[in-house]
């Protein structure tokens, strides 16, 4: 496992354990009991502010805003209890297969 996965899996261990934690004292918490729309709002609002800090060109924004992106992704994840190993597997499969290709070959 590289360095990178296992930060990922890392920040999905503790998320996975906030979901029994009290809202009082976890963000993440706060946001499994608001629920998946709180949850997909607050993944919105992040991949916004990486346009946003994509279109600003500043190298330290955009890593500040995608790093929040990755991590309201990975709640995302955990609310539905998908283990960030799947998304990799899913980019393993992708890998190497043209974006023309691998959309022609989805099913309708």
């Amino acid at each position: 496992m590289s360095e990178r996965d296992d930060i990922l899996q890392a920040v999905y261990r503790v998320i996975q354990e906030r979901k029994i934690a009290s809202a009082d004292s976890s963000y993440t918490a706060s946001l499994f009991q608001k629920g998946i729309d709180k949850i997909l709002k607050k993944l919105g609002e992040e991949a916004t502010e990486v346009v946003i800090a994509g279109k600003g060109g500043k190298r330290e924004e955009i890593v500040y805003e995608t790093a929040d992106l990755f991590f309201h992704a990975l709640v995302l994840l955990g609310y539905y209890d998908i283990a960030p190993d799947e998304v990799y597997a899913e980019l393993r499969r992708r890998f190497g297969t043209s974006g023309i290709a691998e959309k022609a070959a989805r099913k309708p």
